[in-house]
């Protein structure tokens, strides 16, 4: 097969494994939605316990910035669960892959799945961490360019940022700068990190194989992207309470839409190709 036939079929030839990239329609991301809600219904209590984990940790961490006076460090930080919210849904793979197993999953499922890929899990982390540190480093500027160096009491920024032309300045400049960054990040994540689950796989093949599925599907992923912004953002908007159920299901309906767009096959299996 060469570069060109490849390319014109959503195909790349990683070392010993053929990755191609499926056409999909507008309806499949409400499709992989339900197939997640599924998982959820057949696996729910230990899919809420999963759930509960992270909305502990959101809550720790939230009181613990209150606690230091960080308070103003809230909204980068919620912000920036969007670029390492891939990460989180690895244990919803794990639990996806028990049900498709037959099998009933359990906590371990959830909390054990990176263990066999840990090296290229790591790896891809390395990279939305990196995206994640650069949203900081875009917050600091535009609150010193809106706000100055001072940092001024909660009341008072709270109420400037929705009341005040700075205040409404920087929203509409940090959610344009964000989502540009948060987009970047669901590109280069969305495919890898189950890819990486699924596959003996570099996290740069990972990487490739999901830039390409969002590039050949661009507006069934944006709607997916919409969609999981939007329900990520009703969990937090309850106090995280809702992230119980939402990430779950956001987790699984992810694996779904994996194995909806991406097929590796062994070079050994001959050159098909699934389109």
């Amino acid at each position: 097969m060469n570069a060109a036939t490849a390319k014109a079929h959503g195909t790349s030839a990683a070392a010993g494994v053929r990755i191609t990239i499926r056409l999909v329609g507008m309806e499949r991301p409400r499709a992989w939605l339900a197939a997640g809600i599924e998982d959820f219904r057949q696996a729910a209590a230990v899919s809420l316990a999963y759930g509960m984990f992270w909305v502990g940790l959101s809550i720790a961490v939230t009181v613990g910035a209150i606690y230091l006076g960080l308070w103003h460090w809230l909204l980068p930080l919620v912000a920036g669960f969007m670029f390492i919210g891939p990460l989180v849904a690895v244990g919803s793979y794990g639990i996806s892959r028990a049900l498709e197993a037959n099998r009933a999953p359990h906590l371990g499922d959830a909390l054990g799945a990176w263990r066999p890929h840990a090296g290229q899990l790591a790896m891809m982390g390395v990279m939305l961490m990196l995206v994640l540190l650069a949203w900081f480093n875009i917050a600091i500027l535009l609150f010193a360019i809106f706000f100055g160096l001072k940092v001024p009491s909660p009341d008072a920024l709270y109420a400037a940022l929705l009341t005040t032309p700075e205040g409404l300045g920087m929203i509409a400049v940090g959610t344009v700068l964000g989502g540009f960054l948060a987009f970047g990040a669901f590109a280069i994540s969305v495919v890898a990190i189950p890819t990486l689950m699924d596959r003996d796989l570099t996290f740069m093949e990972g990487i490739e194989a999901s830039v390409r599925a969002v590039s050949r599907n661009f507006r069934p992923m944006l709607l997916w992207a919409a969609i999981l912004t939007g329900c990520v953002l009703v969990g937090v908007l309850t106090f995280y309470i809702g992230l119980a159920l939402i990430l779950p299901v956001l987790g699984f309906a992810s694996w779904h839409a994996y194995e909806d767009l991406v097929v590796i096959k062994s070079q050994e299996e001959g050159c098909e190709l699934h389109s």
